[in-house]
């Protein structure tokens, strides 16, 4: 999800639920360390509850940034062993640690010792030639007895020879049987389930068999999902009742990052899915793509682009 779940869109899920556990981008602990750490842990408090996903496998910089993410306010720590990047793998970071349970074992060590927030580990089912359910059942109890008793797992292995990140989140077939054995073999362990879940239906079937059920492209590209999300599973209401509320949410929050200096477009990409499916999405979408970026674009692109989509009646609100 990285450039994905910036600070701008958690923004706008916060505002469609409450109760939602978001998670940032992944971020190096060589950024963090070496750059501008400020801009890259902001983040805003109505963002709560917030996990701060590290990408690294150096156990001292992972203490260093678990400790960094406790000061700035966030609720977990989360070591990223999932990403299959080119990008990542040559700095030893994400999926190809699966070969190396030992390194993420004295890394989550580390971090838990550095921290009072809880430290998780999001991970594959494998890698190639590390693929065999003794290989994760390996992975899960080394890293396991180093402390980490949280394990977000997403149910297809990463060809790291061969495939691009795109292609990693299709071709290895889901095995989310192998996930639902995960919990049956360590029940002591909090294992929740990820990777190409789109409904709650489907949420509710996992639930049955995990701890917990994770959304990631699905909620991005469809985020009037997650206004169900706390009616669904929290017993509570919706925080907002239309998609034309939660934009309008958003407008102190675009004028005050405007304010700072931030570009609009920055803010409005990840908006584009708000309507999704919507009579007039289509007109929403292009009016803010075609407009966005223009030098000196403000709120009133996304205001025009607003009026572009038709707002449910008081009497449609009510039956949905």
């Amino acid at each position: 999800m990285m450039d994905w779940t910036t600070s701008h869109y958690r923004y706008l899920a916060r505002l469609l639920s409450r109760n939602t556990l978001l998670y940032t981008e992944m971020v190096t602990t060589g950024a963090l360390i070496h750059g501008d750490t400020e801009r890259f842990l902001r983040h805003e408090e109505a963002e709560y509850p917030l996990a701060l996903q590290l990408g690294g496998s150096d156990a001292k910089e992972l203490a260093h940034c678990a400790a960094l993410a406790e000061k700035f306010g966030f609720d977990e720590v989360n070591l990223n062993v999932g990403c299959p990047s080119d990008r990542v793998q040559n700095n030893m970071i994400g999926a190809c640690l699966m070969g190396h349970p030992q390194k993420v074992a004295e890394g989550v060590q580390a971090m838990i010792e550095a921290t009072n927030l809880p430290v998780t580990v999001k991970h594959r089912i494998g890698i190639d030639g590390r693929e065999s359910w003794d290989d994760l059942c390996e992975f899960i109890e080394t890293v396991a007895e180093a402390g980490c008793k949280t394990f977000i797992v997403h149910a297809r292995i990463a060809i790291l020879d061969g495939l691009s990140p795109k292609e990693n989140r299709e071709i290895p077939p889901l095995k989310y049987d192998w996930v639902y054995r995960l919990k049956q073999k360590y029940p002591h362990l909090e294992i929740i389930i990820n990777g190409g879940i789109k409904t709650f239906d489907e949420c509710h079937e996992h639930l049955r068999h995990t701890d917990g059920v994770m959304l990631g492209r699905e909620a991005y590209h469809n985020p009037w999902l997650l206004a169900g999300v706390d009616p669904e599973f929290f017993g509570e209401s919706s925080p907002v009742q239309t998609r034309h509320d939660a934009l309008r949410a958003m407008f102190p929050f675009i004028e005050s990052e405007l304010a700072r200096g931030v570009y609009l477009g920055h803010m409005t990409r990840h908006l584009l899915g708000l309507f999704h499916g919507q009579p007039g999405g289509r007109q929403f979408r292009r009016h803010i793509s075609e407009n966005a970026h223009k030098p000196g674009a403000g709120l009133e692109v996304v205001q025009a682009a607003l009026e572009k989509v038709r707002e449910p009646e008081p009497t449609m609100i009510a039956e949905a």
